[in-house]
């Protein structure tokens, strides 16, 4: 039986309550070329099986469009709703700051690229991924709007935004979505972002529900992760901070134990309860994991299990550099 759907946004962007995050294609974890290379078909395959309509990926992650390209086959580009970002040139590293790009001839570049690795004529959701430090977002959004005008692109959104950058997006062109990082771990965005869109209208698509993975209780010492895995760089991965994180992490575990669920659909579940209008977007390369995502919603937790979720702490920043509009994006003032 297919998950139950949400939708998104004023214009009603209709999806199933999970969604499916791509970024894993990308890499980022460790996951080796093979372990990518094949995995998309079956995986699409069976999202659409489970009524996981919301298949999200982005310019910046390395061939991911490709591979969901080549599963877009037998009937299922009706089936589902693709989403793809634009806007980050080189992503923050170790090295250095990020380069990020919303130039309107920039979006338009950007979306021919997406399509035609896509494999499609048009793309259901178009968020930019980073806002522009140097481009009014008025300039940027017209932009996207046009193509919305012309086909190519069916709702717009923005990822990582700030409140006053989301208001005066929508102004432009109703945004439909905004995706940030969202789990019992990342709650930043229940301060101002959360309540600004319950108040416009937009949905919320929260990407890494997992806590990057920690939250599924699969992860057990920092030492799991491979030596090319991005964790860790990350400060709540550090060894100093892990073992007080793992200790967070047996209170999701003795929650779905009393459920007779998995750690991971707990803290989906957890997500699912805040509105209807939130669809998170878990990653994986693994079918059976899509299954168990999906399952999270089932889960009905109760108020003094969403509670105790809600007082958990965390040791360390999501990110090592929460600068250079990475978090909380702001632009420029349009010009008169």
């Amino acid at each position: 039986m297919p998950i139950p759907q949400r939708k998104l946004g004023q214009d009603a962007l209709t999806v199933g309550a999970v969604g499916y995050g791509a970024m894993s294609f990308g890499r980022p974890y460790g996951q080796s070329e093979d372990d990518a290379t094949g995995s998309a078909d079956a995986l699409l395959g069976r999202a659409v099986e489970l009524g996981v309509t919301l298949v999200d990926t982005a310019d910046i992650y390395r061939d991911s469009e490709e591979f969901i390209g080549e599963a877009l086959t037998g009937g299922r580009r009706g089936q589902l709703r693709i989403a793809t970002k634009f806007g980050i040139v080189r992503p923050l590293t170790a090295d250095g700051p990020p380069v990020i790009n919303g130039r309107p001839e920039y979006v338009r570049e950007r979306i021919e690229r997406s399509l035609k690795r896509l494999g499609t004529d048009h793309v259901d959701l178009y968020y930019q991924h980073r806002v522009d430090p140097d481009t009014p977002i008025e300039e940027t959004v017209g932009a996207m709007a046009e193509l919305v005008q012309e086909g190519k692109v069916l709702h717009l959104g923005l990822s990582e935004a700030a409140p006053d950058t989301i208001r005066r997006a929508h102004a432009v062109h109703p945004i439909t979505a905004v995706q940030t990082e969202w789990s019992i771990w990342s709650r930043d965005i229940e301060d101002e972002v959360f309540p600004l869109c319950q108040e416009l209208g937009i949905g919320v698509v929260p990407y890494s529900p997992l806590g990057r993975g920690m939250l599924t209780g699969t992860i057990s010492s920092f030492d799991d992760l491979p030596e090319s895995d991005y964790r860790r760089r990350m400060p709540r991965f550090a060894r100093e901070a892990f073992e007080a994180n793992l200790a967070a992490v047996g209170v999701v575990r003795e929650i779905a134990a009393a459920h007779e669920a998995a750690p991971g659909q707990v803290a989906l579940a957890w997500l699912l309860a805040k509105s209807p209008s939130v669809v998170p977007i878990p990653g994986t390369l693994h079918v059976s994991r899509l299954e168990e995502n999906s399952g999270a919603s089932l889960v009905d937790l109760t108020a003094q299990e969403i509670a105790r979720l809600d007082a958990l702490p965390v040791v360390g920043e999501r990110e090592s550099e929460a600068g250079h509009n990475w978090q909380d994006g702001v632009t420029p003032p349009l010009k008169s």
